[in-house]
């Protein structure tokens, strides 16, 4: 076990959206935390409220979006407590967030030089006489710093003329300039294709061991989170099911749901017969009258209590799972999977 306290801790957050149609009950109960230099993945289909989770600990959420419970303490500050220039102050400096489509995301009507200038400006103390010479120098480190070749060009670049790839790497370095202490990355190789995912992920993986960077990487992808992850968080419909470290999450799920995910993932040896989709539909977070496991609608272990009670992540740093009826942790990985599938309790 790791006696490092925890860079951020979240603990109980609950948060829904105000609609014309009634609240959205997005996130409920969730608890999670990061270290230094730990990659922790958030895992979900989409919908579980992974994106949602972290722009509320950024302060980004949509003005709908309302706090209801728990607190989210980062380097002894409670984000959800803190004021808007405080955060305004953090974000950018001591957190920072990779948003899932970079093109997006950059201004398309600045270079790219300009905009990762900006953020130093705002951020970083810039030392020297002149400073519109310090901030070029300390942009051209920062793109090279995401190995790209010939920074120094590159500044004066507008983001429609960079590939995907580059593009990403771009975005990268905009939210490392200021070496921050705690990065979120949403998604941050969705429309690359596999080469450049992996160059992507490597590139972070390295840049967060080597600073001691706390790194929470969002991603549906549970191939990536297995390669690059020390821990790994499972959401399911606002709700954190199971956080285990990689390899014991792997090696043994226990909540039904996870071991669903990975029946449903291709694997080196899988074939198209013998994935196996995850049953049912996420429940409608509109409702007021949700399951206390959110997963009991799609869940052939279900009782009563699944329908009354929420469960909480319980069973210690290691490995904690959020359900009434888990798998047997004994079991083989290839019956845990099956077990999935076998009615104990009819709802």
């Amino acid at each position: 076990m790791n006696a490092q306290p925890p860079l951020l801790d979240v603990r109980n957050f609950g948060l829904e959206f105000r609609t014309r149609s009634g609240a959205v009950h997005a996130l409920q109960g969730v608890d999670l935390s990061l270290r230094k230099g730990e990659i922790v993945g958030l895992v979900g289909e989409s919908g579980s409220g992974k994106s949602v989770l972290s722009y509320a600990l950024l302060g980004i959420s949509d003005r709908a979006a309302r706090v209801t419970s728990g607190s989210a303490v980062f380097g002894g500050m409670d984000l959800l407590k803190a004021s808007e220039s405080a955060l305004a102050d953090l974000r950018g400096r001591e957190i920072s967030m990779i948003f899932q489509s970079p093109r997006t995301a950059l201004n398309p009507i600045r270079p790219v030089g300009q905009q990762i200038a900006d953020v130093l400006r705002r951020h970083a103390a810039t030392g020297g006489t002149d400073l519109r010479t310090s901030l070029q120098q300390r942009s051209v480190q920062a793109l090279r710093d995401v190995a790209i070749a010939d920074p120094e060009r590159r500044l004066a670049a507008y983001p429609f003329e960079l590939s995907g790839g580059m593009c990403q790497r771009v975005m990268i370095a905009l939210a490392l300039a200021c070496k921050p202490s705690l990065l979120i990355a949403d998604e941050p190789t969705t429309g690359l294709d596999v080469t450049t995912q992996a160059a992507v992920m490597d590139l972070i993986t390295e840049l967060a061991r080597s600073r001691q960077m706390a790194t929470l990487f969002i991603t549906h992808d549970l191939a990536l989170a297995a390669d690059y992850c020390d821990r790994i968080v499972v959401m399911h419909a606002g709700h954190a099911v199971e956080m285990a470290s990689t390899e014991a999450l792997f090696a043994r799920p226990r909540h039904p749901y996870t071991a669903r995910l990975m029946s449903s993932t291709p694997g080196e040896h899988s074939t198209i017969d013998s994935l196996e989709p995850v049953a049912g539909q996420l429940p409608d977070l509109r409702r007021n009258d949700l399951p206390g496991c959110r997963f009991a609608g799609r869940c052939d272990r279900a009782t009563e209590r699944c329908l009354s009670e929420q469960p909480r992540l319980a069973g210690g740093d290691m490995h904690a799972v959020a359900c009434w009826h888990p798998l047997d942790l004994m079991m083989p990985p290839a019956a845990r999977v099956n077990a999935a599938d076998q009615e104990v309790q009819g709802v």
